[in-house]
Parts: structure tokens; sequence; C-alpha cells
């Protein structure tokens, strides 16, 4: 133990066990996946069935969209669990057990990927998502953004990146009656 240095002495004792803690809590799942909702917009959906694998539903919304569901229900949901002397474990947060990624294709690119559920980690939002995107994070396919392009800095693992600008023939159309 450090002595002369009360300060560093209490981060030692304190702050690097909860740190150490808090980056298995989702903090960097919940990131990797907004970094794919940024990085994977305009990507081919060839480069998308590659990292991603096929989707689980697939709706065709008019002629030149569709939208691909993805789903997981990890089996581990748990929160932090903290042993406390004379009263157990006590458990901290709790995550989320399932994530249901919607990618919107439009004339073959991505141009949306929005996540829904019950998706959000101890810290951190969507992070039971990152499994779904996680090949695509890792290796990512020629026609995906670089994630430390323009517009990546705004990127937290606590809310998603802003949903870019829809073209008119992304939008529904209804069936003629």
């Amino acid at each position: 133990m450090p002595v002369g240095n009360p300060a560093l002495t209490r981060f030692l004792l304190l702050g690097a066990p909860l740190a150490l803690a808090l980056s298995g809590c989702g903090y960097g799942a919940s990131r990797s996946a907004h970094q794919a909702q940024f990085s994977m917009i305009g990507m081919s959906s060839n480069d998308l069935l590659s990292c991603a694998g096929p989707p689980d539903k697939t709706v065709q919304v008019n002629p030149a969209v569709q939208i691909l569901a993805y789903s997981i229900k990890p089996g581990v949901a748990g929160g932090l669990g903290l042993p406390i002397p004379l009263l157990g474990t006590i458990t901290l947060g709790g995550s989320g057990g399932t994530c249901l990624a919607n990618i919107r294709v439009v004339d073959n690119r991505v141009s949306e990927v929005h996540y829904t559920g019950d998706d959000d980690k101890v810290i951190g939002s969507d992070g039971i998502c990152e499994p779904l995107i996680r090949g695509c994070i890792r290796e990512p396919e020629p026609s995906m953004a670089p994630v430390s392009g323009k517009g990546s800095g705004s990127i937290s693992a606590f809310h998603s990146p802003p949903v870019p600008p829809q073209l008119p023939k992304a939008e529904y159309t209804a069936p003629p009656k």
C-alpha cells in the first residue's frame, strides 16, 4: 500500500475495485451497440448478411424497402452482486433479457438501426443487443462507415445516436385501394 498519499490509497482501496466491477456491467456492450447504429448506415445488405447473419424475420415495406429483424434472448441477465457481511449478497441494478434489432434497408443499403425490448444492462442502454451486431463491429465490412469518422464522437453508452433523415421512398407506402 502506498504510504503518505491518502487520496491514492483511498482510490486503490475503493475506486479501482469499483471501476473493475463496473467495467463488466454493460458500458462497453452498450457503446458498441450504439456505434453500430452509426457505422452500419450505408452498409450493403450483402455485407450486413455476412457479418450479422440471416435475419429472424423480414418485412417488405415497399419495393425498395425491407425491415430485417434480429432477436436475442441471452440466458443470464442479472445485476451486479455485492457480498455484504452479515447481510448476504445484494444485487444492484439488473439487465434486460431480450432485444429486437430492426434494421431498415433501402435499395440494398442499411438506412437505420433500432433496438427495442428489455435490452438495457446495469450501466448503459441497449447493451443486450450487442451480440446481434458484434460481428459487424469486430470485423467491419468495407461498406461500413468508420467508427472514428465524422459524427462518431457523440456515441454514448447511454443513448442512441440521432436517426439520420430518411428518403421519402423509405417510408411505408399503403397498398392501393
